[in-house]
């Protein structure tokens, strides 16, 4: 199985610090945030992992390199100089990932202790997704978790989509019909988010999903990047992933 780390854009809100370093090489716990993620793909037998990358993209394979350090072999999908978006980020990757075998992503601004072999390896319908407590910066949720797991967006008791999760490129294939020509932005390659294709597909029951009630933070300011490192120096190197 491959993942796709989502590493391309430009993390306005962790200004001035990502004037400098795009967000997924900030340091937390001793090392980048994106090695956190490679270190536990490997760690679950993923041997093919693809970084998709924009805003400061020549960084990411010196700091990286070609995997080999993890066991890995990575793959660099640069989107050119603005970021085409998670749904057209993936879609861009597929070269990489393929176009019939299903995939895991991680995004890359996101730490948690989520155990990743729990993830399947071939969901029952277009996605599964992993959800977690809303925090306070995210309130409302985003998708509710019904029964069987079949995630929807019609119970105003929803949660926070984790940033993890497994998509079949079937949920890419048409794209286009689901976006609406009026609403991508196009220059060489299409550009638009992942969710409007994830509700359409929980219109038929085709994305399924699970909560997780260990620890996770979106990095997404200096004070949450400050506290998870804090939290990480403190605590006894990672003992695993824990559920």
């Amino acid at each position: 199985m491959k993942a796709l780390v989502l590493a391309a854009g430009r993390g306005e809100r962790m200004r001035p610090l990502t004037d400098s370093v795009p967000k997924p090489l900030l340091g937390v716990g001793g090392k980048p945030l994106i090695v956190w993620h490679l270190e536990r793909l490997a760690g679950i037998g993923v041997r093919e992992v693809v970084i998709n990358t924009s805003w400061l993209a020549e960084q990411f394979e010196p700091a990286l390199g070609d995997g080999r350090q993890w066991g890995l072999k990575l793959h660099y999908s640069y989107e050119g100089a603005e970021p085409l978006e998670t749904g057209g980020g993936m879609l861009h990757a597929l070269d990489f990932l393929g176009h019939e075998i299903p995939f895991i992503t991680v995004n890359g601004d996101v730490w948690s202790d989520f155990d990743l072999a729990l993830l399947p390896r071939e969901p029952t319908g277009e996605a599964h997704l992993v959800l977690v407590d809303n925090p306070e910066h995210n309130p409302e949720g985003d998708f509710s978790l019904g029964r069987a797991g079949v995630l929807s967006m019609d119970d105003p008791n929803r949660q926070t989509f984790a940033g993890i999760g497994v998509y079949r490129p079937s949920l890419l294939a048409d794209w286009n019909a689901v976006i609406g020509a009026s609403d991508v932005a196009v220059d060489t390659r299409p550009r638009f988010p992942l969710a409007p294709l994830l509700r359409h597909a929980m219109r038929t029951g085709a994305v399924t999903g699970e909560h997780h009630r260990g620890r996770w933070t979106d990095v997404g300011t200096p004070q949450r990047l400050a506290e998870l490192d804090a939290s990480l120096s403190r605590s006894a190197p990672d003992a695993g992933m824990a559920r």
